[in-house]
């Protein structure tokens, strides 16, 4: 049994989608938690923490919070609910499970999930080991970085760039469609350090926002246009002698194909493509070509385009170039989740799988699965996700969540927009209630977080919920009865990666946070994971799957029927959907707004602060008017996944989006998206 402390300070970790993991001091009076600030011990944390994250003790003691089981007793598509016991839900559910097995098989059952919650046990443990025993349909989780985590690996073969500590060395630093004062602060602050040094800081994006104001400079550029920027200054490196010839010659293959396809991207061309004036590209690709060590740093967002596995496959190849992977502060990153890989096949046990043809899933296509797909899916199961905010095609989405034939259950800490068209909803913990095992994606530190609150009124977490699930089901105990900390031990298993030797439970318990790798310099060589052990510049294995071996650029394929390309990026106080029921951040970021060019906004006779419908095919969302400079004409910008509030006439701006995939790895095209705007006192 867990003793609490009720007093006093206690260590955390914070547990969301974000790739700076921070180490947390967390502040208990009486059992409450009053406030949460940055551990000043970590390394990379050194005591900062976003604003979201010191809002957490409004959201773990939300009056909102559900606290039992709740089974619907009135239309989906509403919040009618009654609380039922554990035991009951438990009856329930495996009936359901067992009936639908029974009719349609096991693969008629969908998991539907990601990563509100980062702990390992409780985002990709107990629960994948629970739907693999099931033989349920296997979800691919491929909303967030596949396309780029595909075309990144083409050229460097592994998900590793360099340690984001080394960066205070660089000279200059590319943020490349990445609004790092937002979603990474802590590359913020090792930059600012870079800076101080004699660094220059150059932000390139669609949209210029609070990282365009810290940067000293800003490039300002079409959606889905990046490769052929990098194309651009690749042609300027070759064409003014700015290769490291003995580097490329040493450490890649394709240099000759690479360089006759960069040929074609004359500053001319590319300016014509971007829209960046060819001085500009002329100077920036002077400045990288001169400048040493230098470092980018690839956003996410960019990757959400029909063409994003190919952007970040373009944009990483520049490094190799100018032979910057052999200094330190140089390089690039677009994740760093190879160093701190765990033993996932003993962690989540695929072997368990009763066939290995069990169907897959993408779960950008949600809406066609639930609406189109044959045999049908017949149980949903949400639990660290949102899918009725932020799955693309809402309308197709909500079309199939409101099916009577559909069961749906949600496993959340609130009644969010899925809730609405669940059969069951589950109270589930905070992190602050749960142990578990932290991994960050971008720094190369592992963390151990214990619980310092005991479970919020009848609340599981999603690894006991698996557990006692698997067991209800009569499944093997020697794979469901285990503790958490088995299983993090389990997942630290060394066989898998050495860079863990040393990194257990009980070291962890005392250390609370190591670096992988035991803190020593691991050189890009041996991260290096392509079929020829070089960077690729070409790649015969994209050639053998139908894409172009060398980078190219490629237009977006979104009909053109609709007037502006719309980006919905993420905004200054939520994650996703994660905090945007939480009044305090309501009111720092006021409404859901659409930024559009002073020039649209004349010749269309809107006005700034102005209520517009953005609309197409798919749907519709009512935003109001942000006019300016921040973006270029034909391009619109929300940010932030608000919740819906039919009194507000508010829609997720997810209506608008496709269900298209990617270039690489089945990955989402959130940005690749036509939409018209339309004043609404015209309707």
């Amino acid at each position: 049994m867990t003793k609490f402390q009720t007093n006093g300070v206690v260590p955390s970790v914070c547990p969301f989608d974000c790739p700076d993991t921070c180490g947390l001091h967390v502040t208990l009076k009486d059992g409450m938690v009053t406030s949460v600030t940055g551990d000043p011990h970590h390394p990379v944390t050194k005591g900062a923490i976003c604003n979201k994250v010191r809002k957490l003790p409004e959201r773990v003691h939300h009056k909102e919070r559900i606290l039992t089981p709740l089974r619907r007793t009135g239309p989906k598509g509403t919040l009618a609910f009654e609380p039922i016991s554990w035991e009951e839900a438990y009856d329930e559910l495996t009936a359901n499970m067992r009936m639908i097995i029974e009719q349609h098989g096991a693969e008629a059952i969908l998991p539907y999930s990601f990563y509100g919650n980062m702990g390992i046990l409780n985002a990709e443990g107990m629960d994948r080991r629970f739907f693999h025993r099931l033989g349920a349909s296997r979800l691919d989780r491929t909303i967030c970085n596949a396309a780029g985590a595909a075309g990144y690996g083409y050229t460097m073969g592994a998900c590793a760039g360099i340690d984001p500590e080394d960066t205070v060395h660089s000279k200059l630093i590319l943020i490349w469609g990445c609004n790092l004062v937002s979603t990474n602060m802590h590359q913020v602050m090792l930059a600012t350090e870079a800076r101080k040094r004699g660094a220059r800081i150059i932000h390139i994006d669609v949209h210029r926002n609070r990282t365009s104001a810290w940067a000293d400079e800003f490039i300002h550029l079409r959606p889905g246009t990046d490769a052929a920027l990098a194309l651009g200054m690749m042609h300027i490196l070759i064409r003014d002698g700015w290769v490291d010839e003995s580097f490329v010659r040493d450490n890649t293959i394709g240099y000759e194909e690479l360089a006759a396809q960069a040929e074609r991207y004359t500053p001319s061309h590319v300016s014509g493509i971007t829209g960046v004036p060819e001085e500009d590209i002329e100077r920036l690709a002077k400045l990288y070509g001169e400048t040493s060590p230098s470092f980018i740093r690839i956003g996410n967002g960019l990757q959400h385009h029909d063409n994003g596995g190919m952007i970040i496959r373009t944009i990483s190849c520049l490094p190799a170039l100018t032979g910057q992977w052999n200094k330190l502060g140089g390089g690039a990153m677009k994740g760093n989740g190879w160093y701190s890989r765990l033993n996932a096949g003993q962690l989540e046990r695929p072997d368990l799988l009763p066939r290995s043809d069990v169907r897959s899933i993408n779960m950008n296509q949600l809406g066609d699965a639930l609406v189109d797909l044959t045999p049908a899916i017949h149980m949903l199961f949400v639990y660290n996700s949102n899918p009725a905010v932020v799955a693309p095609d809402q309308t197709k989405v909500r079309e199939g969540l409101l099916r009577d034939d559909l069961y749906t259950v949600t496993h959340d800490l609130f009644l969010t927009d899925t809730c609405k068209y669940a059969d069951l909803v589950l109270p589930a913990t905070s992190h602050f209630e749960n142990r578990d095992l932290y991994a960050s994606y971008w720094h190369l530190y592992m963390q151990l977080g214990e619980p310092i609150l005991p479970p919020a009124g009848e609340s599981k977490s999603n690894f006991t919920l698996f557990k006692e699930l698997g067991l209800r089901m009569g499944f093997e105990p020697e794979y469901f009865d285990l503790t958490e900390e088995q299983m993090i031990d389990i997942a630290l298993d060394v066989r898998n990666n050495p860079l863990l030797e040393g990194i257990t439970y009980e070291a962890l318990r005392e250390k609370r946070w190591m670096k992988v790798g035991g803190g020593k310099a691991l050189s890009w060589r041996d991260r290096l994971r392509t079929p020829s052990r070089k960077i690729e510049l070409y790649s015969s294995r994209m050639l053998r799957r139908g894409l172009s071996p060398v980078p190219e650029h490629s237009d977006l394929k979104e009909d053109l029927k609709y007037p502006f390309w719309l980006i919905a990026g993420p905004n200054h106080s939520f994650i996703n959907s994660t905090f945007a029921n939480q009044s305090s951040l309501q009111k720092l970021e006021k409404q859901p707004t659409v930024h559009m060019s002073e020039e649209d906004a004349d010749r269309l006779n809107l006005h700034e602060g102005e209520l517009v419908l953005v609309r197409n095919d798919r749907g519709q969302a009512r935003l109001t008017l942000k006019i300016g400079r921040d973006v270029l004409q034909g391009v619109l910008v929300t940010q932030g996944l608000w919740w819906e509030d039919e009194q507000l006439g508010r829609q997720s701006v997810n209506s608008l989006t496709p269900q298209r995939l990617a270039d690489m790895g089945g990955g989402a095209t959130f940005f690749s998206n036509r939409v018209e705007v339309v004043k609404l006192d015209m309707l």
